[in-house]
C-alpha cells in the first residue's frame, strides 16, 4: 500500500517516520523542504505537488497546523482533490474544525474516495515511538481499511463514529489538557509561595487524586525550566477556540472555557505566538516575583515505553 504524507512538523514528521521504519512505501511533502530531508534520506519519495501525491498514493495523510492550511492543500490548483479517484482514502490527522472536515470529506466522496479524520493525542514523545493514541471518525468499512496504518503510527486506536466525530473529541481532550495545565500552574506557584519544596509538591500531586497525564509531562518541563513540550501558544488558542465553537453550536453555556481563552490570549500577547504553551506559568511567576524551577527534571519528554503493536480500543457498553 502506497502512502502519501503532507505536513512534517513536530507531530507529522514523527508519524511519517513510524510508517517508514515499519516498511511502508512513503511519499512526503512539506512547505519546508528541509523537514523532509531525514525521511528522504531514509528512503521516502518526494512529491512535487499534493495532486501528484494523490495520484500516486492509495492513502493520503495531511497533518497541518490549521483548517485553512488543510483547505489550501485539498482545494488548491494542484491540490489533493484533483488527484483523487475511486477507492483512495484521505486521512486528516490535523486538529481541525468538525464542520470543515465534513465539508472537505463531501468533496472527497464526490471524487469516489473515502475520508477519515484521525487526529492524535498523547504528545510528541509518544508520536516518536508509535505509542500515541489516535481517534478515527469515518465509516466502519473505511476504518477497517485504515486500521493497519493507524496501528503502525499509534498504539490505542478508537473508532469514534462518523466523519467529524474524531475532530470534536480531539478538541474536547485538548481543552481538558489546557484546563489542567492552567490549574497546575496555579498549584505549583501556590505551593512555592506557601513555602513548600517543589520536588516534594510534584510527588504529592503525582501520587494523589490530583495526578494527570499533563502533570506527569508538562509539570516536569516547567520545573526543569525548558518548558519545551513541542506545543505553542498559538496552537493552544486555536484548539480551545475550536472547542468553544463546538460548545456554541451545541448551545452549551460554558464558564471555564471563556476564561481559558482569555488567559491564553493574554499569554500569547505577552510572550508571542511561538512561545511554548507551559510558559503560561510566567504570568503567575511575574505576578509573584518567583521562578518555578526545581532540580532533577528533564528538559524534554521522552517516551520510555517500548514500541508495541497498536490495537483498537472498544468503548465500554457499545460492544
Amino acid at each position: 500500500m502506497k502512502i502519501g504524507f503532507i505536513g512534517l512538523g513536530n507531530v507529522g514528521g514523527k508519524l511519517a517516520n513510524s510508517l517508514l521504519r515499519n516498511g511502508y512505501d512513503l511519499t512526503v511533502r512539506d512547505l519546508d523542504r528541509a523537514a523532509t530531508k531525514p525521511l528522504l534520506d531514509a528512503g521516502a519519495r518526494w512529491a512535487d505537488s499534493p495532486r501528484q501525491m494523490a495520484e500516486h498514493a492509495d492513502i493520503i495523510i495531511t497533518c497541518l497546523p490549521s483548517p485553512a492550511a488543510s483547505a489550501a492543500v485539498m482545494e488548491g490548483e494542484d491540490g489533493i482533490l484533483k488527484g483523487l479517484s475511486n477507492d483512495k482514502i484521505w486521512a486528516e490527522m490535523s486538529t481541525t474544525d468538525e464542520q470543515e472536515v465534513v465539508r472537505l470529506g463531501a468533496l472527497v466522496k464526490a471524487n469516489g474516495a473515502e475520508a477519515v479524520d484521525c487526529p492524535v493525542s498523547g504528545g510528541c514523545h509518544r508520536a516518536a515511538t508509535g505509542n500515541i493514541a489516535i481517534f478515527a471518525g469515518c465509516e466502519r468499512s473505511t476504518f477497517e481499511r485504515m486500521l493497519p496504518i493507524l496501528t503502525t503510527m499509534g498504539r490505542r486506536i478508537l473508532h469514534t463514529g462518523p466523519l467529524g466525530s474524531a475532530s470534536i473529541l480531539k478538541v474536547v481532550t485538548n481543552y481538558l489538557a489546557t484546563a489542567n495545565l492552567a490549574s497546575l500552574c496555579e498549584a505549583l506557584v501556590t505551593s512555592k509561595q506557601a513555602g513548600l519544596n517543589l520536588n516534594t509538591a510534584y510527588e504529592a500531586i503525582r501520587i494523589s487524586s490530583g495526578n494527570s497525564f499533563v502533570h506527569e509531562t508538562e509539570s516536569q518541563v516547567i520545573l526543569n525550566g525548558s518548558r519545551d513540550i513541542n506545543f505553542t501558544m498559538d496552537l493552544v488558542c486555536k484548539d480551545i477556540g475550536l472547542f468553544q465553537a463546538v460548545a456554541d453550536r451545541s448551545g452549551v453555556p460554558l464558564e471555564i472555557s471563556p476564561l481559558l481563552i482569555e488567559i491564553f490570549k493574554d499569554g500569547r500577547e505577552k510572550y508571542g505566538d511561538r512561545e511554548y504553551s507551559p510558559n503560561i506559568i510566567r504570568r503567575l511567576e511575574e505576578a509573584c516575583g518567583v521562578l518555578i524551577h526545581a532540580p532533577g527534571f528533564p528538559s524534554e519528554m521522552v517516551d520510555d515505553e517500548p514500541e508495541e503493536p497498536g490495537y483498537e480500543v472498544k468503548p465500554k457498553g457499545l460492544h
